[in-house]
């Protein structure tokens, strides 16, 4: 049985993070080894906290050398428990104090225009992602990170859920895929994550079954609280099964598409056009309007290629999606904007509705512009239309809304 074990990172380029080694002892208490830029300021802070989280996880006689690149006190308690689980002498798991900003709940109609992927082992890159206002914020357990730091991952993903700011962005997690992504949910699902999503899902029973283990963890907890699912289609198999998967769960709110890992499936090179992947993206689109739900466009990798992602994003909101995922801050505005609608297209969609109401008053059963007749789905799109610039806050909300708009046209 080994009776050392490491965790966390240390170099050059790493910032707000730690290089933990734990070795297990018989007697002696707790002895430590710092080494940190800080450590005049702030080593006994350090120290204590180490103490600290040393006997909160049950752990009384130890050798713990930290090499400290300015982590914050989740990093370390994360990085200290990470080692401790690989020792086998983590008795209890250390939660830091949820802080009160982080408290707040989602809604199943919310915008996700935008959802910014954070490696789920990178603490600098936690830290200040909600200043970039996306939508949703999702700490990635699956891709981002390699397989032999999963472990440390999910423990670090659990205590930033806890204490980093989210600044009121929807908070997710990317588990890894199933059925190694449910032995993750335990660590996450207590601490206040709105939303789970679901990678390279194929069918609805594999929705279910994260659903299932999500309900059990929350009643365990003694929670009641709702927690949503984005399933994520990365396969042949899984377009062809999208209305499935759509419907598995009364809390599936959206479906992405991951398009890499798609044209892999397919066997082709993903291209700037899309051309390949046009029938996979629409399928997805169809299945998610016919089951309620947000279809969510896949990331564009492509970081430094600006026009071309607002090129993309622009024909994503024209094939009917609702958002995109985004993997550096810098896309989270052009996106956004992208799916903003214009002020040309909200005058129109108002002059609809005007035209809608004018037909009402009259008794009139029959909408015209001029001369061009204006049908019920015309109507509804143009409501749609003008509820987006509202909560955009470009429009104040006036009385009617789409649904009385939708049942006048329907009888």
């Amino acid at each position: 049985m080994d009776t050392t074990a490491t965790a966390g990172n240390s170099g050059e380029q790493i910032r707000s993070d730690c290089l933990v080694r734990i070795r297990s002892e018989k007697s002696g208490g707790i002895h430590i080894g710092l080494e940190s830029k800080v450590s005049s300021l702030f080593g006994e802070q350090i120290r204590q906290q180490i103490r600290d989280v040393m006997h909160g996880m049950g752990i009384r006689h130890a050798r713990v050398e930290m090499e400290d690149s300015g982590a914050l006190p989740f990093v370390i308690a994360a990085r200290l428990e990470a080692a401790a689980r690989k020792l086998g002498i983590c008795k209890k798991s250390w939660i830091p104090e949820m802080i009160s900003g982080n408290v707040y709940e989602t809604e199943r109609e919310r915008f996700r225009f935008t959802r910014l992927y954070i490696p789920g082992n990178t603490p600098r890159m936690m830290l200040n992602a909600g200043i970039h206002q996306p939508d949703g914020i999702i700490l990635d357990l699956e891709d981002s990170v390699s397989p032999d730091r999963k472990e440390e991952a999910r423990i670090l993903v659990s205590n930033a859920l806890c204490q980093v700011d989210f600044y009121g962005a929807e908070r997710m997690v990317r588990i890894n895929q199933l059925p190694r992504g449910l032995e993750d949910l335990g660590d996450i699902v207590p601490h206040h994550v709105h939303m789970i999503l679901i990678p390279k899902c194929e069918t609805g029973r594999q929705v279910q079954l994260v659903d299932e283990r999500v309900r059990a963890i929350l009643t365990a907890s003694g929670l009641d609280r709702v927690v949503y699912y984005m399933p994520i289609i990365e396969s042949c198999l899984g377009v062809e099964h999208a209305h499935e998967i759509a419907t598995s769960s009364d809390r599936v709110v959206a479906m992405a598409i991951g398009l890499e890992d798609y044209t892999a499936d397919l066997g082709v090179k993903r291209t700037a056009s899309g051309v390949e992947s046009l029938y996979a993206r629409t399928r997805m689109v169809n299945a998610c309007k016919a089951a309620g739900i947000q279809p969510i466009d896949s990331v564009f990798s492509d970081v430094d290629n600006v026009e071309s992602l607002r090129t993309n994003a622009v024909h994503s909101r024209a094939l009917g999606f609702e958002g995109m995922g985004c993997i550096h801050p810098r896309q989270v505005a052009v996106i956004r904007d992208a799916f903003r609608p214009g002020e040309e297209e909200i005058r129109y969609a108002e002059e609809i509705i005007a035209a809608f109401h004018d037909a009402e008053a009259r008794g009139e059963g029959v909408i015209a512009i001029g001369s061009k007749m204006i049908d019920p789905p015309v109507v509804k799109r143009a409501w749609q239309t003008v509820e987006l610039a509202i909560r955009f806050g470009l429009r104040d909300r006036p009385g009617t809304s789409s649904q009385q708009i939708n049942e006048s046209s329907n009888q």
